[in-house]
């Protein structure tokens, strides 16, 4: 996993092969989200197996509230045998502090 700020995450998820991942709740994802993300909720019942049904040849870009569920799915998706992961550092928190685009 590389723990990145907003500015090198932006950079990161422009890529067409990085695969950018909310893990926050539906209910957080709904309020706002970085456009073009897909959402699997860290705290849902079905998030193991989401996560173990992701293609592991794709890169993937993660974030959450604060970062704090997004370093916890990097370590299982590692652990799933993902190898390239790109972690949100500060969460959608510090995205929208560095004036990055969401949705509203």
């Amino acid at each position: 996993m590389i723990d990145l700020d907003a500015t090198a995450f932006a950079e990161i998820i422009i890529k067409p092969d990085v695969i950018l991942l909310d893990v926050r709740t539906s209910t957080e994802y709904l309020k706002s989200h970085i456009p073009g993300s897909l959402n699997i909720d860290y705290y849902s019942e079905h998030f193991l197996p989401d996560l173990a049904a992701l293609d592991r040849s794709k890169s993937y870009a993660i974030y959450c509230r604060s970062g704090k569920r997004s370093i916890d799915s990097c370590q299982i998706m590692s652990e799933l045998g993902f190898n390239d992961l790109y972690n949100l550092r500060g969460g959608i928190i510090e995205w929208v502090e560095s004036n990055q685009q969401v949705t509203q």
